[in-house]
């Protein structure tokens, strides 16, 4: 039956691709926004929200004006975020979650508290494990990831309950297991389809998220302090982005059905695995390893501009023309993300021995925006973002790259939460926007005339 059903693709695959084009002028002839973005590159405003604002431009009679980036959780400059941990040396990841669910920084009660509690948290429920990880390995883990996030549903003795009390309890359950989740895919993965030995270290409870993570992945459970504050940062960077990308609109899309947590939070999941989203810093690493296989001198700029040419002429790379970690659909003259999570990719690169490269990037950042601007023929501002110097600090860690996304997922889980309930409590009624068919008519023939 496989091969009937191949050849029968192979017949029918023309019909296909021309049933689902549709003219571009039908969506200036109806106003229709693709992907939901307004002529200038903005976003639809679809909604409202607390939780997080993703700041990049203002509106000025009409117009788009590019202003320096900004990213606020519950308020709070992210900046100010940063800077407050990393001064008083302390890990910002759960403090940042305390704040995302519950409107307000913790004191320092209200935060050994709560870091208690997700560290009591972390371990998977009885045999979910064996069951439900380690007997059906997936070769991608964040296949892996929502399958175990659905799984997630028979292990829990309320499921379906929507009220704020039942989704905060699962919220901070799948809070505090999805670095276990993520830790334990990509075991099953190396050892099921890399031929490598199986390692299953139980969660610390003492330890941080960013500590947990390190200690769970690694054979010797070895870290070093510098490599868990940046990991850390990373967290902190990624733990929420505003209502509207991708994943966190999927949670609100399918919360405001009224279904579970479970089926909310496998969507955004599914969201983020697409490499637009979630997989687009793996593919800014892979763009620099080409640059590093085929520029000779790294410190040269007229040789890195000239490549960068090559890679937006569609001549070089993945020929998509895309210079990928450049540009961002909101931020325009710079991302907090990048500034802040690039001091410390500064730093590992020194404690790795990989300045050089960690410069590469740095050229790959100042002389983009040029060759951009001179290929494209516009006077248009695009910034790193954040996915240039992501990949990079992963790999300084030595993460494997098929874990990148999956530790977005863990980071991202917050924000996902915090807006599912926001939705669920606040929105009470379903997302249903309209779609205009331009079919023409047809008449229905007996199938004797057709």
């Amino acid at each position: 039956m496989e091969k009937k059903l191949n050849a029968y693709i192979d017949k029918m695959i023309s019909v296909v691709d021309c049933i689902n084009k549709i003219d571009p002028e039908y969506f200036t002839k109806y106003s229709v926004k693709k992907g939901l973005r307004n002529s200038d590159g903005s976003g639809v405003l679809v909604g409202l929200t607390e939780i997080g604002e993703v700041h990049g431009y203002v509106m000025y009679e009409g117009e788009r004006k590019e202003d320096e980036g900004r990213l606020v959780y519950r308020g709070i400059d992210v900046y100010e975020l940063v800077r407050g941990f990393q001064q008083e040396k302390r890990f910002g990841f759960e403090e940042v979650c305390y704040l995302l669910l519950f409107g307000k920084l913790p004191n320092s009660q209200e935060l050994s508290e709560f870091t208690e509690l997700l560290g009591g948290l972390r371990a998977l429920p009885n045999g979910f494990t064996e069951d439900m990880i380690l007997k059906a390995p997936s070769s991608d883990i964040m296949n892996k990831l929502a399958r175990s996030v659905l799984a997630s549903y028979s292990y829990d003795e309320d499921p379906d309950g929507i009220d704020p009390k039942n989704l905060l309890r699962q919220s901070i359950e799948l809070i505090a297991r999805f670095p276990t989740m993520a830790a334990y895919g990509f075991q099953a993965k190396s050892h099921y389809y890399g031929g490598q030995s199986l390692y299953i270290h139980s969660p610390v409870p003492e330890l941080s998220t960013a500590e947990n993570i390190l200690y769970m992945i690694r054979p010797d459970n070895k870290y070093t302090q510098t490599e868990a504050e940046i990991l850390d940062l990373a967290l902190v960077l990624h733990a929420e982005h505003g209502g509207g990308n991708n994943s966190t609109f999927a949670a609100r899309v399918v919360s405001s059905t009224e279904t579970d947590t479970y089926s909310a939070i496998a969507a955004a999941v599914g969201s983020l695995k697409g490499p637009k989203h979630g997989g687009a810093n793996i593919k800014a690493m892979n763009m620099l390893a080409d640059i590093k296989e085929h520029v000779e001198d790294w410190a040269d700029d007229d040789e890195v501009r000239n490549y960068l040419v090559k890679i937006i002429n569609k001549e070089a790379f993945d020929r998509a023309g895309l210079i990928y970690g450049m540009g961002h659909a909101v931020y325009t003259l710079s991302d907090p993300r990048t500034i802040l999570l690039k001091e410390k990719a500064h730093q590992l690169a020194i404690e790795k021995g990989r300045e050089r490269e960690f410069l590469l990037y740095d050229s790959v950042e100042r002389i983009a925006p040029e060759v951009f601007a001179q290929a494209k023929g516009t006077t248009k501002n695009i910034c790193a973002n954040v996915d240039l110097y992501s990949g990079f600090v992963y790999d300084a860690l030595g993460i494997p790259t098929e874990l990148f996304t999956p530790l977005f997922a863990v980071a991202r889980i917050v924000g996902w939460c915090a807006h599912r309930i926001e939705e669920v409590v606040s929105m009470q009624k379903i997302i249903r926007p309209a779609y205009k068919s331009i079919s023409k008519p047809q008449k229905f023939l007996p199938l004797s005339e057709r």
